[in-house]
């Protein structure tokens, strides 16, 4: 089952809203991340409305480390930087979004200033939605609905449960791999290799490798280095 996370939400409306859609595109699994706010508060359960028992098993933990424990990271944010070559920001479209490791989370940012530069890094990849450059942002109820209503469309189509997905674990073998590859080539500048590490650890986060690709790119890179 895919989990959403919210980042130290503030308000607690918001809260109860997300929880509401959530149970309109069957997901149950709400983590809260440092909340200002108490899942219980009455204005949170009033905005949940029949979504109260997402609110009543909602997790609250401490800081982003406890999402270590899932296969895949992916964030949200309203601002994807301003051009190409910015590849931690560099979004897939809410209706490319096709989960296909369901021990994956969906990490929403604050309310007020979204996700820092680090958490990004942090993340497989990131999706945003499109919208007027006027004012891109979200509230972040509304954001939540329009990406649990496109993996919704998709959830039959993703429903492979016969092939075996690459874990946490395998992709951080495979990276460790990569990463070995291209310390042994020559960059103009360290930037560049960095730069490399950078977009080998999306594309790899984007593809949702199974268990058999996994092991195909370990032997392609061990060839190699």
């Amino acid at each position: 089952m895919i989990t959403i996370a919210l980042m130290k939400p503030i308000n607690p409306g918001n809260v109860g809203a997300v929880a509401r859609a959530m149970k309109n595109f069957e997901l149950k699994n709400l983590i809260l991340i440092s909340p200002k706010c108490s899942p219980k508060h009455k204005e949170a359960i009033k905005r949940a409305k029949h979504a109260q028992d997402v609110l009543k098993h909602a997790k609250v933990v401490k800081n982003f480390n406890y999402l270590k424990k899932f296969d895949y990271i992916i964030g949200t944010t309203a601002n994807v930087g301003s051009t190409d070559y910015n590849i931690p920001r560099l979004p897939v479209k809410p209706e490319d979004l096709r989960i296909e490791n369901k021990n994956s989370v969906i990490l929403f940012g604050r309310e007020d200033s979204g996700l820092t530069n680090e958490e990004i890094m942090k993340c497989d990849f990131i999706v945003s939605i499109p919208a007027s450059k006027k004012y891109p942002v979200l509230n972040i109820s509304h954001a939540a609905t329009i990406l649990f209503y496109e993996m919704f469309k998709h959830k039959e189509e993703n429903s492979h449960s016969h092939v075996r997905m690459a874990t946490n674990e395998d992709k951080n073998i495979l990276l460790k791999i990569i990463n070995q590859s291209l310390n042994r080539l020559r960059f103009s500048t360290p930037e560049k290799k960095e730069t490399q590490k950078r977009l080998w650890k999306r594309i790899m986060g984007k593809s949702f490798l199974t268990k058999r690709e996994f092991q195909a790119m370990c032997g392609f890179f061990k060839k190699i280095k």
